[in-house]
């Protein structure tokens, strides 16, 4: 038996006090800090940095995309292996999973599906967190324009079909849904929204926007935002990271064509072209922002410090990482011809506040060279790669890196996310005409002919997939009318006889075989009651200008080939024409408007668009959209805005400056009566605020959709101002006879401006409130701002 001896205490006690720090020094370094997740996170990202090499820094701001399948065996399967010989430092970003073998076309061979794509998720996580030394994930990031762009999964409506609900809750559910389904396959990022402020529509990527205003833009990219990521950090489980896009002037290119300079004064870009980004970057977590490819005043994007980091990072307050568009940082040395070799334009670029290079990494992969030469400095690479490691741990990505394909199928396309679609496609619809015809009675209908390239077509839009099922107009028209109304169907015309989206070659229809068709289109149509014409545009006839060997914009915004024939031809007819606009930019149907009973313009209306149009043009739902841009007659008329300056438009010699159709414009089968402004405060202080209250009543026999718009003009001022502006909009459902209260807030905001030393300012004086269904038709309210 063994006696305890109260002098040797202290020293056993000592003992077991060393062996308990000893074992959690241990432990601690078994579990680094930067695997803690109960650590803050900017401690995590300190810790994970002072371990990384140099190439591991690299290997963080530098992409995998075209080259993605050197690291695939014969099978097309991931194969670790190679990920050793090719990527040792590990892969830091990953482009577009889903997609095959880099900037192939979907429509050639099929993208991967859901589980195809968490397995090639899973499998690069595999590598990277047990392969690597210190198992950092992979930042997969997709497109997400108006959807998941991915096989199989949802297709909302494009981007500007979108902006004309102007319905930034219905916007936030949409892309909800979008994160919630890019979620599930495995990636955290998305390159979306676009919140380009778009001034001309020749411009091919105007369908990717959200209209022509920046406090519309603002509002809807502000909802976006909040729809991908939700308004706390860490990201929640069905949740991705947005970026914002173009950064900036994208939207105003010289001559209408894609990276063509932007010709923009400083007050310019801080009135109409900033604005979308800064209300993003104050109002939401955004961690991502991408440089647009256009030069300002003669520099790139890509090289212009004062735009990313005295601006953005400055004066906003921007915390997240700037990523390259693609082949962003290679154009500063062979496109704008600012560097003279891709290691000086890594070195630029990384100065000027690019932190990740997409989509390969070709640029910023020669920055350990020019660290050797002393052309950039440790600490100038370091910030960059924290901006990357802070975002994949926000993202919860060293939590749970892995997707789950049987999830991923589960809530892809679902019926919720279906509802959404079709709500959406509904609400986008805008009625610009109407003598009367519409809506459509099926029981005075014994045929009705349905005509027009687009009538039977998937026309989705830029940035698509292929969805599970598209149901196009003459479908939908089908399905809602079974079999009480005989339906009569002819192309009319084809559009393009070769070309889409994606395809670089774009050849038109041939102009004889057209006419043949026009004719038999003519036969056809003659034997129904009325006619729905469904004309417009392509994927291939208005599109992103990548190249110069894949051009997307035009000279004009006329309709292509021969579809006003067709349209004399269905006129001439004398039976009730039903005009369908399925287009991505505004476009000059003059004398389409001038003759037909009605107008419909319905974008690109998403996967569910069919069921939508027909719920329209047989009025189960009343068309309540509203246009995001002005309509102009002609390519002639531009640049053609309705916040001009007071200068603009004097006027033309044998021509007038009016739109077609003016922003915000869109009709109803029923009325509305909408009051003249009523200011709480007609009287107010520079800092201070008052209400605008309207009332808006439905003067009709339907119940449908108002979107109440109010409108700013400062009367007098020390630098010219825009006759009016949007300062604020309200989509309100009402009744037969019932009426509404809508109230908006003006305050500082609202009618601050930037004066002649660039300042931003409210002056004494008056300004016009004006309230109204659209930006011409006003009711005005003065309120006076005391000095």
């Amino acid at each position: 038996m063994k006696f305890f001896t109260p002098a040797r205490a202290p020293l056993a006690a000592a003992a077991l006090t060393f062996a308990t720090v000893a074992s959690a020094a241990a432990q601690e370094e078994k579990t680094p800090l930067y695997k803690n997740p109960e650590a803050p996170v900017e401690a995590r990202v300190d810790d994970l940095l002072a371990r990384m090499t140099l190439e591991e820094k690299i290997a963080q701001i530098t992409t995998v995309w075209t080259r993605k399948t050197e690291l695939f065996d014969e099978t097309g399967a991931f194969d670790p292996e190679k990920a050793k010989v090719l990527y040792p430092a590990g892969i830091g970003h990953f482009a577009r999973p889903n997609d095959l073998q880099g900037p192939s076309s979907p429509l050639e061979k099929p993208f991967r599906d859901a589980r195809e794509t968490v397995a090639l998720v899973n499998a690069v996580q595999r590598y990277a967190v047990e392969e690597t030394r210190l198992g950092i994930p992979v930042l997969f990031h997709e497109e997400g324009l108006h959807g998941y762009a991915a096989r199989g999964a949802t297709s909302f409506p494009q981007a500007i079909a979108l902006a004309s609900t102007w319905d930034p809750e219905l916007i936030e559910k949409v892309y909800s849904i979008a994160a919630r389904e890019i979620r599930a396959r495995g990636a955290h990022l998305v390159l979306s929204p676009v919140v380009d402020v778009a001034r001309d529509p020749r411009w091919g990527r105007i369908e990717e926007t959200y209209g022509e205003d920046p406090y519309l833009v603002s509002e809807l990219g502000v909802a976006a935002i909040k729809g991908f990521q939700g308004d706390a950090l860490p990201l929640a489980e069905d949740k991705v990271f947005a970026t914002l896009k173009h950064m900036t002037g994208h939207g105003q290119p010289e001559s209408g064509t894609n990276v063509g300079p932007a010709n923009l004064s400083e007050r310019l870009l801080r009135e109409i072209f900033f604005p979308p980004f800064e209300q993003a970057v104050k109002r939401t977590n955004i961690l991502s922002v991408m440089a647009s490819y256009n030069e300002i005043d003669g520099v790139p994007s890509h090289a212009n410090g004062w735009l990313l980091n005295d601006v953005l990072r400055g004066e906003w307050g921007f915390k997240g990482g700037v990523v390259s568009d693609y082949w962003g940082i290679d154009d500063l040395q062979r496109l704008h011809f600012v560097e003279p070799d891709l290691e000086s334009a890594a070195v630029r670029a990384l100065k000027s506040g690019v932190d990740f290079d997409l989509p390969d990494g070709q640029a910023f992969a020669l920055l350990p060279d020019a660290l050797k030469k002393g052309r950039v400095s440790q600490a100038e690479i370091d910030r960059a790669v924290r901006r990357m490691l802070k975002i994949k741990f926000l993202a919860g990505l060293f939590e749970n890196p892995y997707a789950d394909a049987d999830y991923a199928e589960a809530i892809t396309d679902n019926e919720e996310a279906r509802a959404l679609a079709e709500e959406a496609a509904r609400k986008a619809i805008v009625l610009l005409k109407n003598d009367g015809v519409l809506p459509l009675a099926k029981e005075s209908l014994r045929r009705l002919a349905v005509i027009g390239p687009n009538a039977d077509a998937v026309r989705l839009g830029g940035y698509s997939d292929v969805p599970t099922r598209v149901i196009t107009i003459l479908d939908g028209i089908r399905a809602h009318i079974g079999e009480e109304v005989e339906i009569l169907h002819h192309e009319g015309v084809k559009i393009v006889e070769r070309g889409d989206w994606w395809s670089d070659e774009v050849v038109l229809a041939d102009r004889e075989e057209n006419l043949k068709r026009i004719r038999e289109a003519k036969k056809v149509a003659k034997k129904a009651d009325a006619v729905v014409l469904v004309i417009g545009g392509t994927e291939a006839t208005s599109r992103e200008g990548w190249s110069a060997d894949h051009l997307g914009d035009r000279s004009d915004i006329e309709l292509v080939g021969e579809q006003k024939e067709l349209a004399e031809a269905m006129f001439s007819l004398g039976k009730p024409v039903v005009v369908v606009l399925i287009n991505g930019k505004p476009l000059g149907v003059e004398d389409v408007a001038a003759r037909a009973n009605a107008l419909v313009e319905g974008w690109y209306l998403g996967q569910e668009g069919g069921t939508a149009m027909a719920q329209v043009l047989f009025g189960d739902y009343n068309p309540g959209g509203k246009l995001p841009v002005t309509i102009p007659r002609h390519a002639g008329q531009l640049p053609l805005v309705y916040n001009r300056k007071p200068s603009a438009l004097r006027g033309y010699l044998f021509d007038t400056t009016e739109p077609l159709y003016p922003f915000g414009y869109g009709l109803s089968y029923t009325t509305f009566e909408i009051s003249a402004p009523r200011l709480t405060a007609p009287e107010i202080d520079a800092d201070g605020e008052t209400e605008v209250v309207v009332s808006v009543a439905n003067t009709g026999e339907r119940a449908g959709d108002e979107v109440v718009q109010l409108y700013i003009r400062d009367r007098v001022s020390s630098v010219t101002r825009p006759v009016k502006e949007l300062r604020g909009f309200r989509r309100v459902t009402l009744q037969p006879g019932e009426r509404k209260e809508v109230r908006f807030v003006i305050g500082p905001e609202h009618l601050r401006f930037w004066n002649k030393d660039m300042k931003r300012v409210v002056e004494p004086g008056e300004f016009e409130i004006m309230v109204g269904p659209n930006s011409q038709d006003l009711k005005t309210a003065v309120l006076t701002v005391r000095g």
